[in-house]
């Protein structure tokens, strides 16, 4: 028997049909898995009453309908008809001698006139149910249930002090709903609402906005990269090697590039624990590109490079136009394998993709990166990878980083830890 499951409009369809069968409260419920009290309360909460009459009879609920003397309670003294046939004025409206008469059959289960075989030639005021009636009551009820503010003056204001702050510096709800769930005790739905509604300092503008992309036109294939360098590193022999190697760490590379023509960052992305890197090149050209790996390399130490960077992909800018130099180490053996995505196919590599947005909101697409320093950058990214994430259980890439692979390798690249509430995803981070 299923319990505290509200019933469907499948359900009430199936109730309206077995009443007009005449079955018990009990057969249905034994259907529908319900207790004999649930169809009950369901039929009686959702009774609909109607003044129909009969064939050939108008509605007449008197007592006395059917051979009451009485005529001309209209003032027609002309009008030859009894005034308990008359449907343009009623006798129940104006008769003193006027009694209601109820069907005793109503008074007790079924409570409806669904199975009725008399309800053809009733005259009385008849119930039934409606299953397309009781389902849209059920909904509007439902609506009405959730509307409205249940909060009180107090309530509001300790919420405001916890939460307002910390939006404004640019965290979202889910995150501090995350890491304040034994303060809040709300609904991160309902916090967006009262955010909405104004209840809060904090407004809708101080929360990371949701970007909407529209998809991109398909251009030709053009390649900014020699096509000699893709020779076994397509995106199609990415996917073959992951199918012969299905445990493979993949990173997924990227520019970020802020005015065109100044600085701009090179990102590399673990996909299994959403860690992002970022480093500032004074320009977009291939040398800065391997002078990172060089660095990497040799700040990891040879095992744990060739752990972390087992597959790179990236795309086809002319930045990633060597890859034989990322691929090879110093002494000419090989460390990594890069691929390429398909042209103009940047949603091959999502991850590093979808975490842009992070960085976006600290450095706004078209905001010069002119003044930055690599201390800023990874001051930006401890932020980020500080982020808890829903698709990670909860827990921040820096979290999920260490449980994989140790803090070691996070020591070595510089990298650090910021406690939930000190976290911000704000422009104002790398003001000086």
């Amino acid at each position: 028997m299923t319990k505290n499951k509200h019933l469907t409009q499948e359900d009430r369809i199936i109730i309206e049909q077995r009443l007009v069968k005449g079955e018990s409260f009990k057969s249905i419920g034994r259907e529908l898995g319900k207790d004999p009290t649930t169809i009950s309360k369901e039929i009686r909460n959702h009774l609909q009453f109607r003044q129909t009459g009969g064939y050939g009879r108008i509605f007449n609920d008197c007592h006395s309908r059917f051979d009451c003397p009485v005529q001309h309670l209209c003032g027609d003294r002309k009008c030859p008809r009894h005034c308990r046939f008359c449907k343009a004025h009623p006798c129940s409206a104006s008769c003193p001698d006027y009694h209601q008469e109820v069907c005793q059959e109503l008074s007790k289960p079924p409570y409806t006139c669904n199975g009725c075989e008399s309800k053809g030639s009733c005259t009385l005021e008849k119930r039934f149910y409606s299953a397309a009636r009781a389902q849209k009551e059920y909904e509007e009820v439902r609506t009405e249930s959730r509307q409205g503010i249940q909060l009180t003056e107090e309530e509001a204001l300790r919420l405001d002090d916890l939460i307002s702050p910390l939006l404004r510096k640019g965290q979202s709800l889910y995150h501090i709903c995350v890491n304040h769930v034994d303060e809040i005790m709300v609904a991160e739905r309902s916090l967006y609402n009262y955010v909405d509604a104004g209840i809060f300092s904090a407004r809708n503008l101080d929360m990371p906005r949701v970007v909407r992309m529209g998809r991109r036109k398909k251009r030709k294939d053009g390649f900014k990269i020699d096509k000699e360098c893709r020779v076994g590193r397509t995106y199609q022999d990415y996917l073959a090697f992951i199918a012969q190697h299905p445990d493979t760490m993949v990173v997924e590379m990227d520019s970020v590039v802020g005015r065109v023509g100044g600085k701009v960052l090179l990102t590399l992305h673990f996909t299994v624990p959403q860690f992002m890197l970022a480093f500032i090149r004074d320009a977009n050209t291939s040398q800065s590109v391997i002078d990172i790996f060089e660095w990497l390399w040799w700040a990891l130490g040879p095992d744990l490079f060739c752990l972390l960077f087992q597959v790179v992909l990236g795309d086809n800018g002319s930045e990633f136009t060597n890859p034989s130099a990322i691929e090879m180490d110093p002494q000419g053996e090989r460390r990594t394998r890069l691929f390429y995505c398909d042209p103009a196919a940047p949603y091959q590599k999502p991850a590093v993709e979808n975490n842009h947005s992070l960085i976006r909101r600290i450095i706004p697409k078209g905001t010069t990166m002119d003044s930055f320093d690599q201390e800023d950058i990874m001051r930006m990214m401890n932020h980020i990878n500080s982020y808890k994430r829903a698709n990670l259980g909860d827990k921040s890439p820096y979290g999920v980083f260490v449980a994989l692979y140790g803090e070691e390798a996070l020591r070595r690249m510089g990298t650090e830890f910021i406690p939930a509430d000190d976290i911000t995803l704000r422009p104002h981070l790398l003001e000086k």
